[in-house]
């Protein structure tokens, strides 16, 4: 196995010469030289800062510049069948997201061209080389999942999570979430909440893989990534907690909903490698209790907050004085049957 290792990485080192030696004699551009360096086949080396500046630079110009670059770059990650190379591959577009210029984070965001989904279609990564080589294939394909999340969920956003935003940038941001519509709140809830579900499904058998320095560097942004996922959940979920008193019926279920599916990554995040009892984020687990404990009760149907049931009650508690006194006015039960039949469909379109 040793030997297979020792002769599988000097064919890597062999094949990054030739590829930047065919690159410069076929003068292709300073884009595709910088993504090999970036992307080399070296099992012990993470992509090099440097190497990243540069890649990073590169793509701050024009529009069709940052385009060639991410084509040059989805290329290289869609031809290789090496683990290590389509990981720093992957780490290199986690770098994009986090620290690359607005234009070229822009054509991550849109590529492919036809659709904008940016799959980057790693479901069938296998590389069957070693045993080593086997288990971060599969660290491939989730890294991959969890990427499409992350590009997917900021899309919804608006901002790239994690990207470097100036002082202006977050103020807008704060004011913006302080006056969006409450299912436009839902609907950011729901989208980072599918970040947190992505990081629940991180492959096991890390303990086989220590000491391995590019999946060092992957737990690392991925950590950053989740303190910075909750904090956005933390802010959007206060500001819920200052609406209750004014959800309506299925604004009330739909978080009722979110809550539920907070609580069931919570075990599982517990049981991840990556996410440690330090960086739980405390804080969203009372405010989820909070909120839980002030919305989710249900009556006929309808899932009411409490600020809101008192009023409810007390309105039903009249509404039976008036029927049951002798002068009271005498609706048909068709009516009745009618409105109930009404407020049940309601719920249900919301959901």
């Amino acid at each position: 196995m040793g030997r297979i290792t020792i002769f599988r990485d000097m064919i890597g080192v062999i094949k990054d010469k030739a590829s930047l030696s065919k690159a410069t004699i076929l003068s292709k551009s300073n884009l595709h030289l910088a993504v090999l360096r970036a992307t080399s086949h070296a099992p012990s080396t993470t992509p090099q800062d440097h190497h990243l500046s540069t890649l990073l630079s590169a793509g701050d110009g024009s529009r069709a510049t940052a385009s060639t670059l991410i084509e040059s770059l989805m290329d290289r990650l869609h031809r290789t069948g090496n683990s290590i190379v389509a990981l720093k591959c992957l780490l290199t577009i986690h770098h994009i997201i986090k620290r690359g210029p607005f234009i070229l984070q822009d054509q991550l965001s849109i590529f492919p061209a036809t659709g904008g989904h940016n799959y980057l279609k790693l479901s069938g990564f296998r590389d069957g080389t070693t045993a080593t080589t086997w288990l971060l294939s599969a660290y491939v394909r989730w890294y991959a999942r969890y990427l499409e999340t992350l590009i997917s969920t900021s899309r919804v956003l608006g901002f790239f999570l994690g990207s470097c935003l100036s002082k202006v940038e977050k103020e807008k941001q704060v004011d913006g979430v302080s006056s969006m519509m409450n299912d436009d709140l839902i609907r950011d809830v729901d989208s980072l909440i599918l970040v947190i579900e992505e990081f629940c499904k991180v492959p096991d058998g890390s303990l086989s893989l220590e000491g391995n320095k590019l999946l060092h560097e992957l737990v690392g942004l991925v950590e950053n990534d989740y303190l910075l996922c909750v904090n956005e959940i933390i802010f959007r979920l206060s500001e819920f907690k200052e609406r209750l008193g004014h959800l309506s019926f299925g604004e009330s279920f739909e978080l009722v909903c979110i809550l539920k599916r907070l609580n069931e990554c919570k075990e599982r995040l517990l049981g991840s490698f990556i996410i440690t009892e330090q960086s739980m984020g405390g804080t969203l687990w009372s405010l989820i209790e909070e909120l839980e404990s002030r919305v989710g009760m249900k009556e006929e149907g309808k899932f009411l907050t409490k600020e809101n049931k008192e009023r409810y009650t007390e309105s039903a508690r009249f509404g039976e004085r008036v029927l049951t006194s002798s002068d009271s006015v005498k609706f048909s039960s068709s009516r009745f049957s009618f409105n109930r039949r009404n407020s049940f469909n309601l719920l249900d379109s919301t959901v």
